[in-house]
């Protein structure tokens, strides 16, 4: 005599279509930790004897043109001073006629924005669209 709890067909277990993640977040978690542990150790530097080049360096780059715009709105090139009309041609005789020159620009605390951009204006007009615009670092205020 035995007992049977449930009667029919339904003896066998359902199939299962659903992924177990458990093993994927193990493994992933396995690698997280290696590569935690790695990852410091092949940013070590190593001090190397390299033996030496043959090769020409490259030639350095010519003396940078600074254009300055003082308080009274005077113009200087270098330490020369140029007149606003001039800036074009002056600009032309100092790079050689390379227009793709960088030039850096700085400009006194109490210039009016209105006189910097006509000066910037005065540079595109010229050709010379690379500028670099040069201020002074300070120190971080709390």
């Amino acid at each position: 005599m035995g007992l049977h709890l449930k009667e029919g067909a339904d003896d066998d277990l359902a199939e299962n279509h659903e992924i177990n993640v458990t093993p994927f977040i193990d493994v992933m978690l396995v690698l997280l930790i290696i590569f935690m542990v790695a990852a410091p150790l092949a940013t070590v530097d190593i001090k190397v004897d390299l033996p030496a080049s043959t090769a020409k360096p490259a030639p350095r780059p010519e003396k940078p043109v600074f254009l300055s715009v003082k308080a009274d709105q005077r113009l200087y090139i270098g330490d020369d001073e140029v007149k606003a009309e001039t800036l074009g041609a002056v600009l032309d005789a100092r790079t050689h006629g390379k227009k793709d020159t960088t030039i850096f620009f700085q400009a006194d605390k109490g210039v009016d924005y209105g006189d910097l951009m006509s000066v910037m204006d005065k540079l595109r007009s010229a050709g010379y669209l690379k500028v670099g615009l040069v201020g002074l670092e300070s120190a971080v205020k709390k």
